[in-house]
């Protein structure tokens, strides 16, 4: 199975905020956390970690480089508009297999992770999109259910009764990929607008609640994932 990231993004609010190093560089426990999720996927049984990074960040490029030597990785440096703009850069990689996907500043606990990759490779569904109660999030992504957890919708905003938001870890088939190509071809943009073809297109997604998921978007949010980590 494939795995990738996108570490494409500015990080332009953490480098508001004072945080210096790029994004994929910040450190949890002392770990980059580009490296730590590679690592993460490598225990997953990976046979490639595809990284998108943009044309600026050659610190970033120099570990991956390193961490290369060690790792199935494959490079894409590229400036891209957008997480799905980045996707696309990626998707001549992640052909003829199934892949999960995440953003690099994507937090969440291992044994989890390792338990949704699980049902994702054991599942006949189109698609496996990890979820989370835990809404710490300025936009965040509700998801619709039905009974049986396969996707519905996903919303700008809640509907009474909506428990879950999307996680940001995306398991996919290659029928995602055709999809995304006619999304470009259209001028759709943002992930979340792919995300809602990809129910319009009738592919069964089904939501797999993990427990908390984080993003780093804030200089604060560096030390909520240090005391989410060490809760471990």
């Amino acid at each position: 199975m494939k795995f990738a990231i996108i570490a494409a993004g500015e990080g332009s609010r953490l480098a508001e905020e004072g945080v210096k190093a790029p994004k994929p560089l910040i450190e949890l426990q002392g770990v980059p956390i580009v490296e730590r999720l590679v690592k993460i996927f490598a225990k997953n049984n990976a046979s490639s970690i595809c990284i998108i990074i943009n044309g600026r960040q050659p610190s970033t490029l120099a570990l991956l480089e390193e961490l290369k030597k060690s790792y199935p990785i494959e490079i894409v440096v590229k400036d891209t508009e957008s997480s799905m703009h980045s996707l696309y850069a990626l998707s001549p990689l992640l052909q003829g297999d199934r892949f999960c996907l995440t953003t690099v500043d994507t937090l969440f606990d291992e044994e989890e992770f390792t338990a949704y990759i699980k049902k994702f490779q054991a599942g006949n569904c189109d698609g496996m999109m990890a979820v989370t109660d835990f809404v710490d999030d300025e936009k965040p992504l509700y998801v619709e259910t039905d009974e049986n957890l396969f996707i519905t919708d996903f919303c700008d905003s809640a509907k009474p009764g909506t428990r879950y938001i999307s996680g940001g870890i995306y398991g996919l088939t290659p029928l995602a990929l055709d999809i995304l190509q006619k999304c470009i071809d259209e001028g759709v943009e943002r992930m979340r607008n792919f995300q809602r073809r990809l129910v319009k297109e009738g592919l069964r997604l089904k939501a797999c609640p993990l427990g908390k998921i984080l993003d780093i978007d804030h200089a604060e949010d560096i030390s909520k994932a240090e005391e989410f980590l060490s809760s471990k």
